[in-house]
């Protein structure tokens, strides 16, 4: 079953569960609390708010699920995360129907709310997991038979390489990786040839093989002292998508860096691909969209004002706009207020400085309180940026940085942001060496991302803007 096909099972399951378990939950509450509150039976009629509930309710599972990653890499689910999710998701499911419908209901003792809670609470996870469960053990059980599978390469023909692909090619229960070949990364280690699995290129061709092959998943079969090596390659598979593994020695697993996650596959270490989890994911958009229309709206006056000064202070247009490289490698047009002369850049691609005279005078207050950035919540609202989340580059810049620091790719896993950690240590950067020290904190920012980060990085921008020390 292909996964368009399998993640509408998912949702009908989701439907049908929220939907029957809201028809039976309303006829438990018909059968046994009002009899109980009024004293007399209650005939079971389905009025209009039940047919409201019963539209309702089930499109709120789905949102539920969907915001909590409930249909996301739907081929690499497993029951005891199926269990998990679907606990975390019918409790928070619950507790928000019970305050917003239920909460207000007359009772002939609070123990009747516990009833009511408890109720829904067994009733929706009963068979929603019953449905889910289902769904993932029929997945979980092609996986193994090797019915489904993910297109891997291994990275390397060494010995190590060689005795991986054994070991998971003899599994009795497949993890799912289907081989396609394997790239070298020097010439002597192409002993896979041997086993019948194609030479596909060099470790410096990754990109391309990944694509030519639909490749899911890289197994790294370097030796992990081999640093150099591994960093390079980890910098080219970077914005791929591809599922990274890398074979642990002994001394890997004695240091406790292996994080087994199958009892049955072979010991690797898996590169989390999960920055946040998904539903801190949704939440960051939310806060992202309601953010940028409540500034639109509010700051308004703000921008009349700004644009009007940005118009005097010198000849040219209000706005700024240029090309940047977004998340995934995407490009995309920033907006700003102008705080520089027309035609600065008349002669290339240039980083400003703080003593640059480009800058018009308005402009250089409007840097030193971030006011300048203010129209990029238009951009936060189209979705090309967050607010919080690495600085975006222009390509000419981006080029010059991965010359001297190839990992520069790892700020293209998320959005780029109107703050970001890296701006508030060192604000705009004057050369390609600054901006390589910049990339220091914008991949601890990304490695330690979590909502918690960005209200902290926000509230230190808020200082600098009153403050006016930005740099």
């Amino acid at each position: 079953m292909d996964r368009r096909k399998l993640v509408a099972w998912y949702v009908l399951a989701d439907l049908v569960s929220g939907a029957v378990a809201w028809t039976l939950f309303y006829v438990y509450r018909k059968m046994v609390l009002e009899p109980a509150k009024f004293g007399y039976d209650v005939p079971v009629e389905f009025d209009t708010n039940f047919y409201k509930g019963l539209v309702l309710i089930p499109l709120f599972w789905f949102g539920l699920y969907t915001m909590m990653g409930g249909y996301r890499e739907i081929h690499r689910r497993y029951r005891i995360m199926e269990l998990g999710q679907v606990l975390l998701v019918s409790l928070i499911g619950v507790i928000v129907i019970f305050f917003v419908l239920l909460l207000d209901d007359e009772v002939a003792n609070y123990t009747f709310y516990y009833r009511s809670f408890l109720a829904l609470f067994g009733l929706h996870f009963g068979l929603n997991f019953v449905l889910r469960f289902l769904l993932t053990s029929s997945t979980v059980r092609k996986v193994h038979d090797r019915r489904i599978g993910f297109n891997t390469i291994l990275i390397g023909g060494n010995e190590r390489a060689l005795a991986i692909h054994a070991e998971i090619e003899g599994l009795t229960k497949s993890p799912g990786n289907r081989f396609v070949g394997f790239v070298n990364v020097n010439g002597g280690d192409q002993l896979l040839t041997a086993v019948g699995l194609p030479r596909l290129g060099k470790w410096n061709e990754l990109r391309k093989v990944i694509g030519q092959h639909a490749v899911e998943e890289a197994i790294i079969a370097v030796d992990s002292g081999e640093h150099e090596h591994i960093s390079r390659i980890m910098n080219e598979l970077e914005g791929t998508g591809v599922r990274i593994k890398i074979i642990p020695d002994m001394y890997d697993i004695l240091a406790g860096s292996v994080k087994m996650t199958s009892i049955f596959g072979a010991p690797l270490i898996e590169v989390n691909p999960q920055i946040m989890p998904a539903w801190q994911f949704s939440l960051k958009r939310g806060v992202d969209i309601t953010a940028s229309v409540l500034a639109l709206l509010v700051l308004s006056p703000l921008f009349l004002i700004l644009a009007v000064c940005v118009k005097f202070s010198s000849p040219g247009s209000v706005f700024f706009l240029q090309e940047r490289i977004g998340k995934h490698g995407r490009p995309f047009r920033i907006v700003k207020f102008r705080s520089m002369y027309a035609d600065a850049e008349r002669n290339g691609p240039q980083l400003s400085s703080s003593t640059d005279a480009r800058i018009t005078p308005f402009g250089r207050w409007m840097r030193k309180t971030r006011m300048d950035e203010l129209p990029q919540f238009w951009n936060v609202l189209k979705g090309d940026m967050s607010l919080v989340g690495p600085r975006p580059e222009r390509q000419h810049f981006i080029d010059a940085i991965i010359e001297l620091a190839p990992h520069y790719r790892h700020l293209h896993k998320v959005r780029p942001g109107i703050t970001s950690w890296g701006q508030v240590k060192f604000g705009y950067a004057e050369n390609v060496q600054q901006m390589i020290r910049r990339l220091k904190y914008d991949i601890l920012y990304i490695e330690n991302m979590s909502l918690a980060m960005d209200l902290k990085i926000m509230a230190y921008t808020v200082l600098i803007i009153f403050k006016g020390d930005g740099k």
